[in-house]
């Protein structure tokens, strides 16, 4: 395992698309997948460059830190992992009870889901909020102060 504190490495994509590490002793290792230590609560933070073995090659204590070409290649490869939709606006909820159906626009499009129990409700730091729907999707609120009113009035009714 390679602590990160410069550069020690490089990443690139091959012919396959798939992610290549050079480590600093300039052995490639092919097909490497990153993972997150903290993906909701600081996910720029503390990722894991992880072998095809399934081993730890590279810890990355900040994306920031990265050199623009390793940092875009590395969210890019995170993005695919990751599906957590923004939630950007909440329509409607078909009642004030659980289970609820709630209409939602994400950044990723319109959806409903179902809202089994006020617990599926999660208070992240810095005021974001994570939501399980009744089928396992997460959706995020970063900040629910970046909503609009009627959105934040709907949300108060379950928090």
């Amino acid at each position: 395992m390679t602590e990160f504190n410069t550069p020690s490495f490089e990443l690139e994509r091959d012919a396959f698309g798939r992610l290549v590490l050079t480590d600093a002793q300039g052995e490639r290792h092919v097909g490497v997948t990153p993972v997150r230590a903290f993906p909701l609560s600081a996910p720029r933070h503390g990722v894991s460059l992880v072998g095809s073995e399934g081993r730890e090659l590279v810890w990355i204590d900040s994306v920031d830190a990265l050199p623009a070409q390793a940092s875009a290649l590395l969210q890019e490869e995170l993005a695919v992992r990751d599906f957590a939709p923004t939630l950007l606006r909440l329509h409607g909820v078909s009642s004030f009870g659980v289970p609820s159906t709630w209409t939602i626009s994400t950044d990723r499009g319109d959806t409903s889901f179902v809202l089994k129990a006020e617990e599926d409700i999660r208070r992240l730091e810095g005021g974001a909020l994570l939501i399980a729907s009744a089928h396992g999707v997460q959706f995020r609120i970063p900040d629910v102060k970046t909503l609009d009113r009627a959105s934040r009035k709907l949300l108060e009714r379950f928090l």
